[in-house]
């Protein structure tokens, strides 16, 4: 029996790269939507209320954050032409928005832009706050919004654009898990063991942030595409 290397190739390179973006796409929108670092803040919002009702919220929010970010994700390139703006200078702005989370989150805390002071301290007082502010921007703020419009700037193939929308759906499954069984999860990692994840959480963010910069600054032509 005869193989056809060329096409094993093919097949090995196209998994490959499926396998890449796919990372890139779930990485890219779970570091900046990061459950994780949003325990402190529900816990407190969610002070008094049992399991189930502590569950509703989280489902509240997790939904809440998966319409933003598939609609953001839909209307992106929409909102590309509409306000013509180029693949590229999102990129910038959006590595500037990336790195400045980033470095917040090395320190092992919130950004403002994800989260401000205010926000968290009227969260405390609503009877609801599943959709505002846990949802948004909490969860699904400007640097996931961002994040998932750079990356709708990219695709080419319908697969790209359904690896994406994955990404989304299962970042908003696994904040449904963590948030709904907030006071398990602090309680087994801890606090020391929420700052660590944090901050390496923060640590790749930081290089995706770089990264976006790069492209962007490649694409517009003033250097060099790396790899080139």
């Amino acid at each position: 029996m005869s193989v056809d290397l060329h096409s094993v190739n093919l097949a090995g390179l196209s998994n490959s790269v499926y396998v890449r973006f796919s990372l890139l796409a779930l990485s890219s929108i779970f570091f900046l939507v990061d459950p994780f670092a949003a325990l402190p803040t529900f816990l407190a919002v969610t002070a008094g209320a049992n399991g189930p009702r502590r569950k509703k919220i989280a489902g509240k929010a997790s939904l809440t954050a998966w319409i933003v970010l598939t609609v953001f994700s839909v209307a992106g390139k929409y909102l590309f032409q509409l306000f013509g703006i180029s693949l590229a200078a999102f990129e910038i702005a959006g590595g500037i928005i990336l790195l400045l989370i980033g470095l917040d989150m090395l320190e092992a805390k919130r950004s403002p832009t994800q989260e401000s002071s205010e926000e968290a301290e009227e969260a405390t007082h609503k009877q609801d706050a599943g959709i505002v502010p846990l949802g948004v921007p909490m969860l699904a703020g400007p640097g996931s919004i961002t994040s998932v419009m750079v990356l709708v700037g990219q695709v080419q193939v319908w697969w790209q654009m359904a690896a994406i929308l994955g990404s989304i759906l299962v970042t908003a499954v696994v904040c449904y898990l963590v948030l709904g069984n907030s006071d398990r999860v602090a309680k087994a990692l801890g606090e020391t063991g929420i700052r660590i994840l944090v901050r390496v959480m923060g640590l790749l963010l930081v290089a995706l942030a770089v990264q976006y910069f790069v492209n962007g600054m490649a694409d517009l032509g003033v250097i060099a595409k790396p790899g080139s």
